[in-house]
């Protein structure tokens, strides 16, 4: 293989790239980067990197369960990812008597990999432009939903014309705030087995405390491997399958880097808001983030008190905590950094020369309110942002926030349908009351929800709560504690015992009186809920907001040449550098950590920087 250095998403290295950053399309690169690539150094065609031809390098770059991204770095389907991305199925397959997240893992040989229950990796197949297509169906008359369905009707048919039959997954997306259409191509492969795991203490080494922080000593990796049946193809898990032979893998070099080297990155970045206006910078950073920080760190707050006391419950809990304090670390970062940088003040004055270009005559019929219906419509959702995001955090770290449309669906479904449907959907809900129990400690449980409670009927003021809260509230002075006590007393959630109880002899007005589904069915209902007037001034923003995106890149006011990232395939590229000389990191170039490092932030029985003895 030519000489290349290609960093994925791993975080082993920092290394800031001199390069007009962004995150471009592989269909595009020949086209818009990789004249300029060669510049800096790259020894790779275009054709190598991306082709639905041949194998190239986007063959060796995968989707890890959805959200992360991998890497194929053997002939035989060895995949690399990030601890934290394997930290569910590396939790989900540990017990207290085995604990593979507290003392790491590797198996000895191919027959000793584990399989936990759900786990797939996603290969990218090839992409295309669906724009002028599925546009042709809307027009300028249309409300922001009859826009929707009519897109979302043109995409179900571009998905079933590209799957073959299923065999593709196949995901259409909008880009530039919906003025773009792209289809993807996927296959995905659901035999992936755990090879190898560090310690926590290695691969989550520093903790919330070092979490998008620099320098950093954490050895963040895991290895997992792909599975398929002997024909190369996806299967479900059997003995029988054998190790993926992938089209393309990564060679791994021990060599290194060094200062001007050629570098790039190819990975699934999850979300990004460039483009999002400066009203919309202000509400997050005045009401969404603190909420949700303040909403995140109760949740782990009760979650942890009882991970401290019992191994069990601490991996009952493991990923749902760490998924939490990940984004609670991140949003409270992004206020600061926001704050700093004022980078709702840049907006502003982008959008004022955006308001200047769109008065003039010729622009001014498509794009003359823009600003004004955006700026309109978060004045009006401010405070129901905060509110929004304090009951988002009740919803994401309860178990039982979501019951009625997830589990409480379910029985519901079952509770309708005749006898002989029961009778065949009956073992696989028992099994699923047995694994949610399983899952869940109620005591924790209980004590999440009752802080949530309270947190979100005191502090989502300026805006009506779920009426519902408000009462019990006000009938127990803010204290949710005997309310939550009473209606697991009385819930059918409360137990495996008592949903088989239902399962014997279903009822739907008994599942629909249940406390705990009405609570849930309420929440839900109030997360969704938006005055009349508030979805006209959504439906004005959405268009709004789309027009802006449109504007800005036909007058050229805009600078960002490429969509914002939604969790589909990216290149970005650079130059290796130095990050400024910091006495913390005792590396002799700092974009790199070392384990002598790592020793110094030592210390002994700390959960966050304690280590593994040799």
């Amino acid at each position: 293989m030519k000489k290349i250095i290609l960093f994925v998403a791993m975080c082993f290295v920092a290394f800031p790239l001199r390069a007009d950053e962004g995150m471009w399309f592989l269909m595009f690169i020949e086209r818009l980067n990789h004249r300029d690539m060669e510049k800096m150094g790259l020894q790779l065609t275009a054709d190598e990197i991306y082709s639905i031809n041949h194998s190239s390098l986007k063959d060796a770059v995968v989707q890890f369960n959805g959200g992360c991204t991998a890497e194929l770095v053997s002939k035989d389907g060895l995949v690399l990812t990030n601890h934290h991305c394997g930290y569910d199925a590396i939790a989900e397959l540990s017990t207290p008597e085995d604990n593979h997240l507290k003392n790491g893992f590797w198996a000895g040989s191919r027959a000793e990999e584990l399989k936990p229950k759900s786990l797939y990796v996603r290969f990218f197949v090839r992409m295309d432009d669906v724009s002028k297509r599925i546009l042709s169906k809307v027009n300028d008359k249309m409300t922001e939903l009859e826009r929707e369905a009519a897109i979302n009707k043109e995409i179900s048919a571009i998905e079933k014309e590209n799957n073959e039959g299923g065999k593709y997954t196949v995901s259409v997306r909008p880009f530039f705030q919906g003025n773009e259409y792209y289809y993807f191509v996927y296959q995905d492969y659901k035999d992936v087995r755990l090879v190898g795991t560090p310690p926590e203490s290695i691969g989550k080494f520093g903790g919330d405390t070092d979490n998008w922080e620099w320098p950093r000593h954490t050895g963040d990796f895991s290895m997992f491997r792909v599975y398929a049946d002997k024909n190369g193809n996806p299967a479900e898990y059997s003995k029988d399958n054998v190790p993926l032979q992938p089209k393309h893998y990564l060679p791994v070099s021990m060599k290194g880097v060094k200062e001007n080297d050629f570098a790039m990155i190819l990975g699934y970045p999850g979300r990004t808001n460039r483009w999002m206006p400066a009203a919309g910078i202000e509400q997050n950073v005045k009401y969404a983030y603190p909420a949700w920080v303040e909403g995140a760190k109760t949740g782990m707050d009760n979650m942890k008190k009882y991970m401290e006391k019992d191994p069990g419950v601490n991996l009952m809990y493991a990923s749902k905590y760490a998924s939490t304090a990940n984004y609670w670390k991140n949003r409270q970062g992004m206020i600061d950094a926001l704050t700093k940088f004022g980078t709702a003040k840049s907006k502003a004055a982008q959008e004022a020369k955006f308001n200047k270009w769109a008065s003039k005559p010729e622009n001014k019929a498509k794009y003359g309110n823009v600003i004004a219906n955006i700026n309109k419509f978060y004045g009006m959702t401010n405070e129901k942002a905060r509110q929004d995001n304090y009951l988002q955090q009740l919803l994401r770290t309860s178990s039982y926030g979501t019951i009625s449309r997830t589990f409480g669906k379910q029985l519901m479904a079952y509770a309708k349908a005749d006898a002989a449907q029961r009778k065949l959907m009956q073992p696989d809900l028992s099994a699923a009351a047995d694994e949610f129990f399983k899952e869940i400690y109620i005591p924790a449980e209980k004590d999440i929800l009752t802080a949530q409670l309270k947190l979100y009927s005191t502090k989502s003021t300026g805006y009506a709560i779920a009426p519902m809260v408000d009462k019990i509230s006000k009938d127990n002075n803010g204290d949710f504690t005997a309310y939550v006590d009473g209606i697991f007393k009385l819930s059918m959630f409360s137990s495996a015992e008592r949903v088989k109880a239902f399962l014997a002899a279903p009822n739907e007005a008994l599942l629909t009186a249940d406390p705990l589904y009405q609570l849930s069915d309420e929440l839900l209902k109030q997360i969704n809920l938006k005055s009349d007037e508030i979805a006209k001034a959504q439906n004005d923003y959405q268009a709004s907001f789309r027009l802006l995106v449109e504007g800005l890149r036909e007058s050229k006011i805009g600078t960002i040449k490429y969509p914002d990232a939604n969790s589909t395939l990216r290149l970005t590229y650079g130059k290796v550098r130095a990050l400024p000389t910091d006495k913390r990191n005792d590396a002799k170039i700092n974009n790199y950590t070392t384990m002598t490092g790592m020793v110094k932030k030592y210390k002994k029985g700390d959960e966050e920087f304690d280590l593994p003895q040799r």
